[in-house]
């Protein structure tokens, strides 16, 4: 059950530092947000990724084995990773409609399968 735990918080914690770190892009389209100074968009994207953290720091703590869950740090690090790409992908193809999908990501993203699959291995 931690490591179903680790994973959804894992993954909240990466929608949410997703659009701290990338939803700015989007605020020219959107009325009230088009003229924000780069301190202020700075600030929101703060407080967004404070909710990051609130699920991040909970994930690792759970997940990891020094607290007595099911993974490795270079587990938790690798997982993290693909989560994070696998979130800024359908982030990426959902908002920003200028962007596609193309076989060289489909390549790269066989190559972070075989990434997890090694790192897992015992």
């Amino acid at each position: 059950m931690k490591s179903i735990y680790t994973i959804l918080l894992l993954i909240l914690s990466n929608i949410f530092m997703t659009f701290a770190w990338y939803g700015h892009l989007k605020f020219s389209e959107m009325k009230g947000f088009e003229k924000l100074s780069l301190p202020i968009i700075i600030l929101i994207s703060w407080a967004i990724a404070f909710f990051e953290y609130c699920f991040q720091v909970p994930a690792n703590k759970i997940g990891f084995d020094g607290n007595g869950g099911p993974f490795s740090l270079l587990q938790l690090k690798v997982m993290q990773e693909v989560i994070t790409l696998s979130v800024f992908t359908i982030f990426t193809l959902v908002f920003f409609k200028t962007e596609s999908f193309r076989i060289n990501h489909f390549i790269g993203f066989i190559c972070l399968i075989l990434a997890v699959y090694f790192i897992f291995k015992k």
